[in-house]
């Protein structure tokens, strides 16, 4: 059985947890800043995120997830934990439909309900959020977040770090930036640059957007 260790415990590690469970997995630690030291809960460990390096991952059965919302502390951290790539887990809710040829990278995570068809690309330390849908031949770069109901129809590139809010809804073909925030409902029929906000149906860019700025939870 996988073991997971937890960084963030705020309300997306929540949803994170639940997912955990479905898979039958256990939580092995739940790590967080806002912990002071290091206590011990039916059997889980709490503690600062300095806890993370001190536990022994073997790639086999115990395993790190990054469970924070902002695309923008998610890289943050994998970048200055310098723990290799094969010791974080993806994790897919079972009600998920993931369909043939899809690939999905290491520390993404897929929530209930969501879809994802063929030939698919998903990179690392993703959000694919609760009845998200991703059509078919869509590229998917690292640290994305696609939140709950939006939708991505046929080949699509959603560049680097890019949060497309919820409902959101992408027509075929179009790439939305790095680091681009697109906001709740709109509709995008044109490629969006990098690191701005694009609003509205048909989306327009309202605001451009340091990328330090651009996924703050």
């Amino acid at each position: 059985m996988k073991k997971i260790v937890l960084i963030g415990a705020g309300g997306h590690s929540r949803v994170v947890q639940d997912i955990i469970n479905a898979l039958g997995y256990s939580i092995m630690a739940l790590v967080d800043n806002k912990f002071e030291k290091v206590n011990e809960i039916d059997g889980i460990k709490y503690g600062p995120t300095s806890l993370v390096k001190e536990i022994k991952y073997n790639g086999e059965d115990i395993f790190l997830v990054i469970a924070i919302g902002s695309n923008v502390i998610r890289k943050r951290i994998f970048t200055e934990l310098s723990i290799p790539a094969e010791y974080y887990a993806t994790l897919i809710h079972p009600s998920a439909i993931v369909g043939s040829n899809v690939e999905i990278s290491f520390g993404t995570v897929v929530m209930p309900n969501a879809v994802i068809n063929a030939n698919s690309v998903i990179g690392n330390h993703c959000i694919i959020n609760s009845a998200a849908v991703i059509e078919h031949d869509n590229v998917v770069d690292s640290y994305v977040h696609i939140s709950p109901k939006a939708g991505l129809a046929g080949n699509v590139n959603v560049m680097e770090g890019a949060h497309l809010g919820i409902g959101a809804n992408v027509i075929p073909g179009v790439k939305i930036g790095s680091w681009s925030v697109i906001g709740a409902g709109a509709t995008v029929i044109e490629n969006i640059p990098n690191s701005v906000v694009a609003v509205g149906i048909p989306a327009k860019v309202v605001k451009n957007l340091d990328v330090k700025e651009g996924n703050n939870e």
